[in-house]
């Protein structure tokens, strides 16, 4: 099969659209940073604060390689392009396989940081309601230790 300019042309709008998720949840964190940060200030300095703070320090983290990754899918997308126009096939098919394993990568570290993010709301849940965590593991877990 040939690689035309058509394959990496439908790939723009999918690490577009992965790219505005990434940008969305690094506001929605922003923001609950900004909120930590008042709560902080305000005297409510518990060890569920300090946990919070780790645990969002971490999520940024992988949210900017989330975003790194994403934003090199896209320039070797570009990448490919070109060379596709300029008819450098191996070099075209080079970009465009490096655009895909940067984009999996970067699906990759988004899994883990929506794992963080719904672990970090079943520990907010539990402390509200006062119980401990009810995941699936866990459940399967007990299961097997009976």
């Amino acid at each position: 099969m040939e690689l035309t300019v058509n394959i990496p042309a439908l790939f723009f709008p999918a690490i577009s659209l992965i790219m505005l998720a990434y940008t969305n949840r690094f506001l929605a964190l922003a923001s609950l940073v900004r909120s930590l940060k008042s709560k902080y200030e305000e005297g409510e300095g518990s060890v569920g604060l300090h946990k919070q703070i780790k645990n969002i320090r971490y999520r940024l983290r992988l949210i900017k390689n989330m975003q790194a990754f994403g934003v090199l899918s896209f320039a070797c997308c570009l990448c490919c392009m070109l060379f596709i126009y300029l008819k450098h096939q191996l070099t075209a098919e080079l970009f465009f396989a490096l655009s895909l394993a940067f984009f999996m990568i970067s699906l990759l570290i988004s899994l883990l940081e929506i794992q963080l993010s719904t672990k970090a709301l079943e520990l907010e849940l539990s402390s509200i309601e006062g119980i401990e965590d009810d995941s699936i593991v866990k459940k399967i877990k007990k299961k097997f230790e009976h």
